[in-house]
């Protein structure tokens, strides 16, 4: 069996993954809080460990391997949100989450095992809290439920800070209710405009930190192989998941493993609306930028490095997909090519070593090179499912794709488009655009779709498209 090793933010170092029970491999990765479309940050997550968990069901067998993401369905930005569109709470949540699946299919995403929404776990967090306060680990003060950070002894140790330091180094207003400024909400009051549940303390509705722990613990158990997310959640949501999880299971660890994949950047700066470098996932996709274009540039860099998404790895993404799409598809043998394959031993070995990702796509390159046989062909396009680039590629199953294979299907389209985009730029200082009207009319005629932007000229075959006239045209 392979060996896989992960870097374990908990021990600070790599280890050998030796799961607690071998044909039971459990992970958690925090989901969203379902108000608005996914960035292209929430991204970067989502591909990450659906690489491990590929990885792992590879490994381990898919029926071995238990992989669980939440939904946040209940935040103070959802009410918000609800406020300001005049729209139900539940009718946002149901469409924002719709929204979510869609688009992380799009980027190649495989269904975790299990997707559990807060709201359909509140008892259990209610039952998590009431253990907490009867251990003397949490108590109630006006209408709040609150953990005490003090009576967790190893509080800091996954983010490597000392409580102290964190209350000296604190800028915030301490709440009357708190016996320490440190205390975290588990429990918390809700208006009669806000969404609430009966409890011991009132009606209200739970922190944020309580919700993954207790969805955690009812659908993967006390103590679990794997938990996962974004360098952001280390401190302090997933500090307090950890105290507030083992006081009330009783246990030494909430995970054996935490992972952590680092931040997104755009073009070197931080993600900001303020600085207009800021865009969904679902703006890529409108865009015209498969969902697979975006997955490859996210794999092209280590999760644990700080990944910066740039025009020109889009365009470099682009480009290396075409090159591939064109393998499969110039002899006419692409069904032949995608009987069954076994996907590379080195690949493996590259992801079974704390998923490095841009080592795999540099032996994929290799593999693409050397392939000359049909086996060849089938084992490259296994590896591309392993990493999952390969369930829709190159057979037009995702319409965001369709530009890739259109393009490498016929290499032609390139040559017009410069000539029309030449053409154009001849007219905008002559004035004189019957050469640009000539072209776009017989490029219409053949199916052509023309589009022209500032950014450029593009020709997109439409219904009615023949490509036998292409020729005609050169």
């Amino acid at each position: 069996m392979t060996e896989i090793k992960l870097y374990n933010t908990k021990t600070r170092k790599k280890e050998v993954f030796e799961p607690i029970k071998a044909d039971d491999v459990r992970m958690y990765v925090c989901g969203p809080t379902v108000y608005d479309r996914a960035h292209i940050g929430n991204a970067r997550p989502v591909i990450v460990f659906d690489v491990l968990f590929r990885l792992l069901r590879h490994v381990c067998g898919e029926k071995h391997v238990t992989y669980v993401r939440n939904f946040t369905d209940v935040d103070d930005k959802i009410n918000a949100r609800a406020a300001e569109s005049g729209r139900s709470i539940g009718e946002i949540t149901a469409e924002t989450t719709q929204w979510y699946l869609e688009d992380m299919a799009e980027v190649g995403a495989l269904e975790p095992t299990h997707m559990p929404r807060a709201t359909g776990y509140i008892g259990e967090m209610i039952a998590m809290i009431e253990a907490l306060i009867a251990k003397d680990h949490a108590y109630a003060a006006e209408g709040h439920a609150l953990f005490r950070v003090r009576s967790y002894e190893n509080y800091g140790a996954l983010s490597g800070r000392d409580v102290d330091d964190m209350i000296a180094g604190a800028r915030v207003e301490v709440a009357p209710y708190k016996e320490d400024p440190m205390d975290f909400v588990l429990w918390k009051p809700s208006s009669e405009d806000q969404p609430g549940w009966d409890s011991p303390w009132g009606r209200g509705r739970p922190g944020w930190h309580i919700e993954c722990s207790a969805m955690a613990k009812a659908l993967l158990g006390d103590v679990f192989d794997i938990h996962g997310g974004g360098l952001d959640l280390q401190f302090p949501h997933h500090e307090d998941e950890i105290a507030q999880s083992c006081c009330a299971n009783g246990t030494e660890e909430m995970a054996r493993f935490w992972m952590h994949n680092e931040m997104l950047q755009v073009e070197g700066k931080k993600m900001s609306k303020s600085l207009g470098n800021f865009f969904t996932v679902r703006d890529l996709l409108e865009q015209g930028v498969p969902g697979e274009v975006i997955r490859f540039v996210m794999l092209s860099t280590h999760y644990r490095k700080p990944m910066d998404w740039t025009e020109k790895k889009r365009a470099e993404a682009e480009r290396t997909l075409r090159k591939w799409t064109v393998g499969f598809t110039r002899d006419g043998l692409i069904n032949k090519r995608l009987a069954d394959g076994v996907p590379d031993k080195g690949v493996i070995d590259a992801l079974a070593d704390d998923l490095n990702t841009s080592l795999a796509i540099t032996k994929l390159h290799e593999l693409f090179n050397g392939a000359k046989t049909d086996q060849n062909w089938a084992n490259f396009k296994a590896t591309l499912s392993l990493l999952g680039l390969g369930e829709r590629y190159n057979l037009g199953a995702s319409k965001t794709f369709t530009r890739i294979m259109d393009k490498a299907r016929f290499p032609e389209l390139q040559e017009l488009s410069e000539r029309l985009s030449r053409a154009r730029k001849a007219a905008m200082q002559s004035k004189d655009f019957s050469e640009v009207d000539r072209l776009k009319a017989a490029f219409i005629e053949v199916g052509l779709e023309v589009r022209m932007s500032k950014d450029g000229v593009e020709l997109v075959p439409s219904a009615g498209f023949d490509a036998g006239k292409l020729e005609g045209l050169l």
